[in-house]
């Protein structure tokens, strides 16, 4: 119970957060795009997280540890700090070109950034279901093992994979053009994160270095 509760401040907060990063910066509520956005948003994660907090709590407890106070390693700390820099940028940068109107996107491009969002929230998603030791921070447990089946046969992070994708997505369903230029420093910051996580990996988890010998691709299959 203690954790459901914990897992549901913390959504009702996350969604604050939201509606400060959109609202504030667009200078309305009137903003159509970002109710459609924070609904799809609630949709695809509200349910997988209370289902979690019903059936596996030690699933929510790992990716409520998050932040980069939570992260053990200085290369991590600033990693984190970067990835959450970013998104909230993706989504206020998004909400200040709604308000001055810099973009014109047409409504099949708003469907295709919710359809983005909605397949990158349901990889991780997905992530999470097929590997429990998917956590927020970087960290390996005692009893961890290597995940090398799902999308984890795919690429070797695919969470971040989905990440990137739903920050790809988050403009076009805002309904700007600009917000996009955020894709450029997100990858830069996985791609740092990754770097640094696998040395980490290789290090203290067993049979890493075998498995990433099996799956080549880090991030993006078959180019990175």
């Amino acid at each position: 119970m203690k954790t459901g509760l914990q897992a549901l401040v913390s959504t009702v907060v996350g969604f604050v957060m939201f509606g400060v990063l959109l609202f504030l910066p667009a200078g309305t509520f009137h903003y159509w795009q970002a109710w459609v956005f924070l609904a799809v948003f609630a949709a695809v994660s509200v349910a997988p997280t209370v289902y979690w907090a019903w059936k596996r709590p030690d699933v929510v407890r790992r990716r409520m540890n998050a932040g980069p106070t939570k992260e053990t390693r200085p290369a991590q700390k600033l990693a984190s700090t970067g990835i959450f820099l970013t998104f909230a940028a993706a989504l206020a940068f998004s909400a200040f070109d709604h308000r001055l109107g810099w973009s014109d996107v047409p409504l099949a491009a708003v469907v295709l950034g919710n359809v983005l969002a909605t397949i990158g929230l349901g990889i991780s998603i997905l992530v999470v279901q097929q590997n429990s030791y998917a956590a927020a921070n970087i960290t390996v447990e005692s009893e961890q093992s290597v995940t090398s089946t799902g999308l984890y046969g795919v690429v070797r992070h695919p969470m971040y994979l989905g990440a990137m994708i739903t920050i790809a997505g988050i403009p076009l369903a805002l309904g700007s053009y600009w917000g996009l230029v955020l894709l450029v420093p997100a990858l830069l910051v996985f791609a740092f994160r990754i770097i640094d996580e696998e040395k980490m990996l290789r290090q203290e988890l067993n049979g890493y270095s075998e498995y990433a010998e099996n799956v080549h691709s880090r991030l993006v299959p078959l180019v990175w």
